[in-house]
């Protein structure tokens, strides 16, 4: 019984699907089925019912799978343990995180670490419906508040998010001065929050604004921009924001609530030690993004 034919199980297993595993494993779809059936003639065991639509664990499958995922963490530990001896930041790392923040910031973070640390190889997932699944990474990068079950959580620096509108748009239709303004006026919503909904802390007070939406997007980038058109107000992180601030293409707009600040953090197994080559990069990464972060360096006070 062979090591890598677990590690497919437990991929497939994970994903639901040869084709997940395969894209997770960087491998080609033949590889992986070839592996879980060499897996199977090893145990004498169907572990997987296949059929056109779907894969389903069998129930040796469900039996065999928490094995698995132990042995495959206490491999992964055995290697991390010989790599933390010999002192060696190298290996493969596979991380996931928002796209928008992503393409922006811990993009260009990695390639600063990636160069400081030759040995290590990156696959890096940039995907906002990614979320909370942290299974199949060595770590998770989380915009949101409170810890993951089972996962140890560092903060690496923190997300303000404010109201921007362009002084184009303030000009015609005049600046919202508190939440009940924002009523009358047009918004531009991410999809993936409660669409015409914004809400607001007043010290121990919660306030909800329904703002008609002129547009809504699934990217927090397109909202950016959507703002600088001057086609509504947008609330955003100010790392997205903050070069449009700063250049005066967005203004913020301070309806006298407390700023929305909600931890950057790094998600990863508690039941390991972290690698080396994790903890290098979570120091990287903390002393890459600073805290307060890098992009609000000047920016505009918001109540």
């Amino acid at each position: 019984m062979k090591l890598d034919g677990i590690v497919a199980f437990v991929a497939v297993a994970d994903t639901g699907s040869v084709n997940e595993a395969a894209r997770r494993l960087r491998l080609s779809k033949s590889a992986v089925s070839e592996r879980l059936t060499e897996l199977e003639r090893a145990l004498g065991a169907n572990l997987l019912q296949r059929n056109s639509r779907q894969l389903v664990l069998t129930e040796d499958g469900v039996a065999f799978l928490e094995r698995a995922k132990r042995i495959v963490a206490e491999a992964d530990e055995a290697t991390n343990e010989l790599a933390r001896r010999r002192g060696e930041v190298a290996g493969p790392l596979r991380i996931a995180g928002p796209r928008g923040f992503g393409d922006l910031h811990l993009g260009p973070a990695l390639y600063t670490f990636m160069e400081r640390y030759p040995e290590v190889s990156v696959t890096a997932e940039f995907d906002d419906r990614i979320g909370d699944a942290a299974s199949g990474y060595d770590a998770v990068i989380r915009i949101a508040p409170g810890a993951m079950p089972k996962l140890a959580t560092q903060t690496l620096t923190i997300s303000r998010r404010t109201l921007v509108a362009a002084p184009s748009y303030l000009a015609q239709f005049g600046r919202p001065r508190t939440v009940d303004d924002l009523a009358q006026h047009r918004a531009i919503h991410y999809m993936e929050r409660n669409p015409d909904d914004w809400s607001f802390r007043s010290g121990t007070e919660l306030l909800v604004a329904r703002v008609a939406p002129r547009l809504r997007v699934t990217s927090c980038l397109a909202m950016r921009d959507a703002a600088i058109a001057g086609l509504g107000i947008a609330s955003l992180p100010t790392f997205h924001s903050h070069e449009a601030l700063k250049s005066g293409a967005l203004e913020v707009i301070d309806v006298g609530v407390d700023p929305d600040v909600t931890p950057i953090s790094i998600a990863y197994q508690n039941d390991v030690r972290p690698s080396a080559k994790l903890t290098a990069l979570i120091e990287h990464l903390k002393r890459a993004f600073g805290n307060p972060p890098y992009w609000d360096d000047g920016a505009p006070e918001v109540r």
